[in-house]
């Protein structure tokens, strides 16, 4: 290590010692992540947005430090296979300065020994390109609980959502949901204003497992509106020939 890097280090690993007892929810948690490919920067970021995380990337292992430091992220995505200092080399130097923040590693590499080298070196989880983004959001839900970071209550209008409880309320009444009933209303409210094709539901709310026919996302959609919006105000919209929106009717 050369001594401006050595001298980085110092300051990195001050500015860890200032911040590591800050709180954070998983509603909105930040994920960094690092990828020098940038179809994957936009796959992932798209996914864990989708989630309702917030994101913030970097294309190397240096830029991968400095965000650290920049934003204090409440996990990692990091690609193993980077030019210059590769993912291996970002944990070992996060270590050196005292940062736990926990890594998934994300790589083409899958030989067992290249699983084991990862998850012995400290990571928390590792997953082998090419991936199911949902597997992916999922995975890194898991950690984010795991490390802590716990999860908010989500609401629109008088909806509420409990992730922690697996509770749904709507003026104070529980309703009771299927499980793919849940995860479809728990992608809808956790983009509440934004609009989302079927194909976007499809993909993080059923991965595909029904061959791409849409039809099932407007059936399900049907099923959430005879139990959510059967009183004013109406909170699941459709957006001809784009997709479905949750927001208080105007």
């Amino acid at each position: 290590m050369s001594p401006n890097e050595k001298d980085r280090d110092r300051h990195r690993r001050a500015h860890i010692a200032e911040t590591e007892l800050m709180s954070t929810s998983q509603d909105g948690a930040l994920v960094l992540v690092v990828d020098d490919e940038e179809n994957i920067r936009y796959l992932v970021e798209s996914g864990l947005q989708l989630a309702g995380l917030r994101t913030v990337a970097a294309t190397n292992g240096s830029e991968a430090l400095d965000a650290v430091i920049a934003h204090r992220p409440d996990l990692i995505v990091l690609d193993v296979m980077m030019p210059g200092l590769d993912g291996f080399g970002v944990l070992s130097r996060l270590q050196d300065i005292g940062d736990r923040t926990p890594v998934i590693f994300l790589t083409a590499r899958d030989a067992t020994d290249d699983r084991v080298a990862g998850l012995t070196s400290g990571a928390a989880d590792y997953v082998v390109k090419p991936f199911a983004i949902a597997e992916l959001v999922a995975r890194v839900q898991l950690r984010l609980s795991q490390a802590g970071v716990t999860t908010s209550v989500l609401q629109c209008a008088d909806l509420r959502l409990d992730p922690d409880a697996h509770r749904v309320t709507r003026y104070g009444d529980t309703i009771e949901l299927t499980p793919t009933e849940y995860k479809l209303l728990h992608l809808l409210i956790s983009n509440t204003g934004r609009v989302l094709s079927r194909d976007q539901i499809l993909e993080h709310v059923w991965e595909y497992d029904f061959d791409g026919d849409s039809s099932v996302v407007d059936t399900y959609i049907s099923y959430l509106r005879r139990k959510l919006d059967h009183t004013a105000p109406k909170l699941i919209h459709t957006i001809r020939g784009v997709g479905f929106c949750m927001r208080a009717e105007e």
